[in-house]
């Protein structure tokens, strides 16, 4: 999962671009970069770690210009990080373009074999973003045979991209001299949206992964970048859109509704903060069916994201809520953090129980969701040294069975703890008294009723229906294949030439 940004204004974009790759940080904390244009030239500071560490003052002054893009990175699946991999990248022909994206391509090795054998660009990296930017620049090369360009063409290099690029992708490409294209898949898999910001010099645009980067930036919100979609702003301020894929179907991701988007962002028309209330009250109707109510005596979340619905189901339970665990925010998310032992001690570092509020009772823990498992076994061990008599555990989503291959670095069938158990085996291995998982239909509704207009979900982790239709259990195998060499490399950093040598290969 990553966060782009894409800006044209009035003036200087760099603060404002690293203000939204601020408001943008839950979406990735691996790298971040920053590229801006002045005419014909481009400006780029990146670097890994948080935003904040990697933009200095010095930085700041040399990003000029009034059009530019912006990126924060979290690894995809498969993905060895060097910090040539941070987003933006760039390419010199034909125009001078960077490129920020978010996503995963299933067909990138396919891509990468056309791009040595038949458009004669060099691909760099492992990265599929740098494949991603080269067939663009392949198909705006191919359409045109000027030094300028035309809305016409720019869309029409779109359309060849989705008729060769399979997977999620919402991107942001900033073509020098001319202006920002930004563009969503044709499943609609990974968000984006743009807003405007009406000034006296004119009219500036944001394009940005979530509403939230707008709004914290005085912009007013449109609306999504819709499946397929391109939409295009020159450096004047004009903007242009058309629908560039033959065919195109809305299928968010409904882990963003989960856990991965901002509570106060609205993605594709449905505000995420109402969607995540929903899925406590039909997580509420789950647990009051299977568990004997009155004897829980307390409903704690598990902070930050599963809050509002742990909040709406103690209330529909009419069972007292408060918080035990308070969490250190400059510790990153665990399930993404590499390594079993550092995920086990990230999680006493990241958390701390009150022993007040648990000592005798019988807590109802409630989390977003259970995917390794090693999380949710250390806080509920917590829990009971804490004082708890009992802990019973709940998920506001469905067990988390498959791979994700769109753009979450979830991890390999053998690593889920849901994979191949049942509810009883999994309530064992995180040593709970009880355990109670989201149904996936009622996940759907909690978004759904919200937005009618939401018929279709990404939601592979959950059932394995990957709407793309062209990942196979061989494709499993190779992407499980290059998480273990990745494995490898972070364990022993001298392996990491035969790792380069090896994705290479």
């Amino acid at each position: 999962m990553c966060g782009i940004v894409g800006v044209v204004a009035t003036g200087p974009v760099n603060q404002l671009l690293y203000d939204s790759l601020q408001l943008l940080q839950h979406r990735g904390q691996d790298a971040a970069g920053i590229a801006t244009g002045s005419g014909s030239t481009f400006s780029m500071w990146k670097g890994s770690g948080m935003v904040r560490e990697i933009f200095r003052t010095r930085n700041m002054r040399n990003l000029t210009g009034n059009v530019g893009i912006a990126h924060v990175r979290y690894p995809t699946a498969g993905s060895a990080f060097s910090v040539e991999e941070a987003q933006p990248f760039y390419v010199n022909a034909p125009f001078g373009i960077t490129l920020g994206h978010n996503g995963n391509l299933t067909n990138a090795e396919q891509l990468k074999s056309e791009m040595f054998r038949i458009d004669r660009r060099h691909i760099n990296t492992n990265s599929d973003s740098e494949i991603l930017l080269n067939v663009l620049a392949h198909e705006l090369q191919e359409g045109t045979s000027s030094y300028t360009l035309d809305p016409a063409t720019i869309f029409r290099a779109v359309a060849a991209l989705h008729r060769r690029v399979r997977g999620a992708y919402a991107c942001v490409a900033h073509i020098a001299d001319h202006g920002i294209v930004a563009f969503r898949d044709p499943y609609g898999i990974r968000p984006l949206v743009y807003g405007v910001n009406e000034t006296d010099a004119g009219t500036e645009y944001l394009v940005a992964s979530e509403s939230v980067a707008l709004e914290g930036l005085g912009f007013k919100f449109v609306r999504d970048v819709a499946p397929g979609e391109a939409i295009f702003i020159d450096i004047d301020g004009n903007f242009y859109s058309q629908q560039c894929a033959e065919t195109a179907t809305l299928n968010p991701c409904i882990f963003e509704y989960v856990y991965f988007a901002r509570p106060d962002s609205v993605m594709n028309g449905v505000s995420v903060y109402s969607s995540r209330l929903k899925m406590g009250e039909y997580l509420a109707e789950k647990i009051r069916k299977q568990l004997r109510t009155g004897d829980i005596d307390v409903v704690m979340p598990i902070p930050d994201t599963s809050r509002p619905a742990a909040m709406q189901l103690s209330a529909r339970l009419g069972l007292e809520f408060r918080e035990g665990f308070f969490k250190n925010r400059y510790v990153g998310r665990t399930f993404i953090m590499p390594g079993q032992a550092v995920r086990k001690r990230s999680v006493r570092q990241k958390l701390s129980a009150l022993p007040t509020e648990f000592k005798g009772k019988n807590v109802l823990l409630v989390d977003d969701s259970i995917v390794r498992g090693t999380t949710s076994r250390e806080i509920v061990n917590m829990a009971r040294e804490a004082g708890a008599n009992k802990v019973i555990f709940a998920s506001a989503a469905p067990p988390v069975r498959y791979p994700n291959v769109y753009g979450i670095d979830m991890p390999t069938r053998s690593e889920l703890i849901a994979h191949g158990r049942s509810d009883d085996e999994i309530q064992r291995l995180i040593e709970a008294d009880g355990l109670v998982y989201q149904d996936i239909d009622a996940m759907k509704r909690s978004v759904s009723e919200l937005g009618p207009h939401l018929t279709s979900f990404e939601a592979s982790c959950f059932d394995g229906n990957y709407v793309t239709g062209d990942i196979t259990p061989e494709y499993l195998d190779r992407l499980e294949a290059a998480r273990e060499l990745v494995a490898i490399a972070e364990s022993d950093p001298y392996s990491q030439l035969n790792l380069n040598l090896a994705q290479a290969d």
